[in-house]
């Protein structure tokens, strides 16, 4: 790209490790992508209240610059939020009030609908209908962190930073101590299903933890939930463990939509263990951890055990860090430049040129 693009960016989360009581999964990918961006010259406003700041007292000094109002944008870019209810759909100052929802419409109001702002939405959660009105807006761009997306959208995966992929040694990784043979960070939210056919089944055999918010638990009394965890502490659990489980909702497994767990399990020497159904499943991990049931899981997790801290166990996780090379943070960085350079070239070259 050979313009710099001035982006006012709306997201709902956090920057930094932000507070344990909340469900932000961008924490793990989101900064590496606004740095990389900024590393490349253009400018970001965030549009949504400073979270860090406001609920973690984490100060971020100068590097990022946040505005209440509607500031000149060359293009407008969402990280999809929707309605929750009782939460963000309730009046403004009532208890549990989120104001996510209330400000992403007023910036769609503003920008993509009266100043016509080129506008690129990242739906992350596959919230977004298939009839929906802004997949038919020409300057509107839909991006979904799938392999196989809507027809009509642009494939933007949730990105890990280069730097991390160069730095781990599958070496080192399958020599580390892991006193777990199971673990798993992550919400409860559409995962039952998977958890009682792939994870329960081996939770009965191995030592394990579940870190999240599982809230109906009653079903599996063996297995042992932590609740919430510190976002800092889940590569810890990943460090101790010895494989994982991708348990995807339905949503992402039908579309090969894999969420920022498996580098984040990966990047700690954690082997992902794939269910089969998931699209792609081996475009994400070796077939050695493509899985279809709880007795495979266990016949996987009983074999690894074995091979632990071998070049058998090294050669694996390094089959696995080479399957993130799809999730390359420069690789994501240039198919969101593509997309901005399509949709406000000529715009930034103009205002380049003022």
């Amino acid at each position: 790209m050979d313009h710099q693009v001035r982006i006012g960016y709306s997201f709902w989360g956090f920057l930094g490790n932000g507070i344990t009581d909340t469900p932000d999964g961008g924490r793990s990918h989101r900064r590496p992508l606004i740095d990389a961006l900024l590393d490349r010259g253009h400018e970001i406003v965030f549009l949504q209240a400073n979270r860090d700041l406001i609920e973690a007292d984490d100060n971020l000094g100068n590097a990022y610059t946040f505005h209440s109002g509607s500031p000149d944008v060359d293009a407008l870019f969402l990280e999809w939020r929707w309605a929750i209810d009782g939460r963000n759909t309730t009046p403004c100052g009532a208890e549990g009030h989120t104001c996510d929802l209330h400000r992403q419409a007023e910036l769609v109001t503003r920008y993509t609908v009266r100043r016509k702002t080129p506008t690129v939405i990242w739906d992350k959660d596959r919230k977004l209908r298939g009839e929906s009105v802004w997949r038919r807006v020409p300057h509107v761009t839909i991006c979904e962190a799938a392999l196989d997306p809507t027809p009509g959208a642009q494939r933007l995966l949730f990105p890990v930073d280069d730097r991390l992929l160069a730095e781990a040694d599958p070496v080192v990784l399958a020599k580390r101590p892991r006193d777990l043979v199971l673990g798993y960070v992550g919400n409860q939210y559409d995962r039952d299903k998977r958890f009682d056919r792939f994870f329960a089944p081996a939770a009965a055999c191995f030592d394990h933890l579940v870190g999240g918010k599982w809230t109906k638990t009653g079903r599996w009394p063996h297995v042992r939930f932590l609740g919430r965890l510190p976002f800092e502490a889940v590569h810890g659990i990943y460090g101790r463990s010895l494989a994982t489980i991708l348990m995807l909702p339905e949503t992402y497994a039908a579309v090969g939509q894999m969420t920022q767990r498996i580098f984040e399990a990966v990047l700690a020497g954690c082997l992902p263990l794939a269910p089969a159904d998931i699209l792609h499943a081996d475009r994400f991990v070796p077939k050695e951890l493509i899985v279809s049931s709880g007795s495979e899981v266990i016949e996987r997790l009983t074999h690894l055990q074995r091979i632990s801290g071998t070049q058998q166990h090294a050669d694996l996780i390094a089959s696995c860090l080479d399957r993130l090379d799809l999730f390359r943070l420069s690789r994501q960085v240039d198919v969101l430049e593509a997309v901005l350079d399509t949709a406000v070239g000529p715009l930034a070259i103009a205002r380049g040129a003022a």
